[in-house]
């Protein structure tokens, strides 16, 4: 079976598939787990186990919590990775821009709405809801929506029609029944809404993460290219590093998509808001389109929500789940995402586990060689044929793997830059990232097949690549007798000189 959504060839063949294995062993998880953590998980003990499960980058979800709370993740990680010695990467994933009802009259839990009844959202903050009425955090409501506009209320549990719209009030027909609690979320699909990129209380996170050293940030509800300019020059971003993964949720966000992608360091394909603001029959090939420029750009891209979200309450996640992971493997996706299986579900470690064993399972039958040619025909088509030298010595690397049967490619490197091109090719072994820099070696974490290892010096490659493939050999990546590729510029110590590419046997 060929698969073309993506635009771009997989063969899946299961015959196929046997005679790669058995050419190629498939040694180590090319796909990276993102884990949000919450207060079950947040032990140094269980984070551990979380780890050697699979998990390599710790979610932070600043919807909740408060910073005491997300300042102790930070530090159990931290201490997980002093004890195990397993690299791990923080994201902060910010609570975005939002769209509320208020609060309920009488103290109320939920009120229940009635299909075909006529219902008001208000800008008067004053106003309690109750069956007829509620207000909203949004008071430009008024004037963004329309007749025939339709407003989505509780992930979309509760549709309205908009009838007719004053200065101060939006009046609908409620469209199906339901009970409406305090304090929902509100979607307005296919309209665009003037509300800030970021909100006084995303600073505030950015400003503590910052100050704690994150690896990155998970921008939520990005429209536009100018949203993430506006994060990145936000006080120390920059400066620290930090990576801007750009979430998108919106209409809006996949009609500018191809700007925010040239901005972005990656992009988390968020399908829970997306879901709710476009038709969800929309939502499969929107994520396919994502992962696909994702790839020929050679920036990570996350699948995220509901990936395994039975297994919040039960050991084992339904078929349609499991397969969901396995396609967006197949999509080219670099890491896959966990959001209430690890952060409040019963089984958060047989969760990661289930996804490990997904994940390696699909790569199995992944045809890499097919996948490395039809990748750089269309990169080079996209890029015009032109590409960088160093891009063109990573690529090169991937192909002299496959043409030697090679079990590693070692790539030296700073920023991680040349690490990121050679995951853009798509290799049949694990990549190795030589590195001085503790920042880069958890960044390289959300590159497909990249695992990172610290060094003091880049000084004396001959002695790094004896190093690193000794520590590949630890981590069975690779055995005596077998082929190494090794990346790096022959400029020792200098970023972005990529132009030496030399083949070594493992002793």
């Amino acid at each position: 079976v060929s698969t073309q959504s993506t635009g771009i060839t997989r063969s899946v063949s299961p015959q196929t598939s046997m005679s790669f294995v058995k050419t190629f062993e498939h040694r180590a998880i090319k796909t990276h787990i993102v884990c949000t953590i919450g207060p079950d998980t947040n032990n140094v003990e269980k984070l551990i186990e979380l780890k050697s499960a699979g998990m390599s980058v710790a979610r932070m979800n600043f919807s909740h919590g408060s910073h005491p709370f997300h300042k102790s993740i930070i530090d159990n990680v931290r201490a997980a990775v002093e004890k195990d010695r397993i690299y791990c990467a923080l994201m902060l994933d910010t609570k975005g821009p939002e769209i509320r009802t208020g609060k309920l009259a009488g103290d109320k839990k939920t009120v229940f709405l009635n299909k075909g009844t006529k219902f008001v959202f208000t800008n008067d903050q004053s106003v309690l809801g109750d069956e007829s009425k509620v207000n909203t955090t949004y008071n430009k409501l008024p004037k963004t929506v329309k007749p025939g506009d339709i407003i989505l209320v509780d992930d979309g549990l509760i549709s309205f029609k908009v009838e007719k719209c004053t200065d101060q009030e939006v009046y609908t027909e409620v469209l199906n029944s339901g009970n409406l609690g305090n304090i929902k979320g509100v979607n307005l699909p296919g309209v665009s809404v003037d509300l800030p990129a970021v909100t006084d209380k995303d600073k505030e996170d950015i400003a503590f993460g910052v100050k704690n050293s994150v690896d990155f940030i998970a921008a939520s509800f990005i429209r536009t290219a100018d949203n993430v300019r506006e994060i990145r020059n936000l006080p120390g971003v920059e400066k620290a590093g930090i990576k801007i993964i750009s979430k998108i949720e919106s209409e809006e966000g996949l009609n500018n998509f191809a700007e925010i992608l040239k901005v972005s360091d990656g992009i988390m394909v968020a399908r829970g808001d997306l879901g709710v603001e476009i038709p969800i029959e929309r939502v499969a090939n929107a994520q396919k389109l994502m992962i696909r420029e994702c790839n020929y750009a050679g920036k990570p891209v996350i699948t995220a929500t509901q990936m395994l979200d039975s297994m919040i309450n039960f050991p084992r996640p339904t078929r349609a789940e499991a397969t969901d992971v396995a396609n967006a493997v197949f999509d080219g996706t670099d890491c896959v995402m966990l959001s209430g299986e690890t952060a409040n579900g019963k089984y958060p470690v047989e969760s990661v586990k289930t996804m490990h064993r997904i994940c390696l399972e699909t790569e199995r039958v992944i045809e890499y060689r097919s996948l490395y040619t039809s990748l750089r025909k269309r990169i080079l088509a996209k890029q015009q044929g032109n590409i960088s030298i160093s891009e063109s010595i990573c690529s090169s690397a991937v192909k002299t793997s496959w043409d030697l049967g090679a079990s590693l490619i070692i790539v030296l490197s700073e920023s991680g830059n040349t690490v990121r091109f050679v995951s853009k090719y798509r290799p049949h072994c694990p990549i190795l990232c030589v590195t001085p820099i503790a920042l880069t070696a958890r960044q390289v974490l959300v590159s497909r097949s990249a695992y990172p290892l610290l060094v003091d010096s880049m000084s004396g490659t001959e002695q790094l690549i004896v190093k690193a493939i000794e520590y590949a050999k630890q981590l069975g990546f690779v055995k005596s007798g077998e082929l190494v590729v090794t990346t790096s510029g022959v400029i020792e110590g200098t970023s972005g000189s990529t132009n030496l590419l030399k083949v070594s046997l493992a002793h």
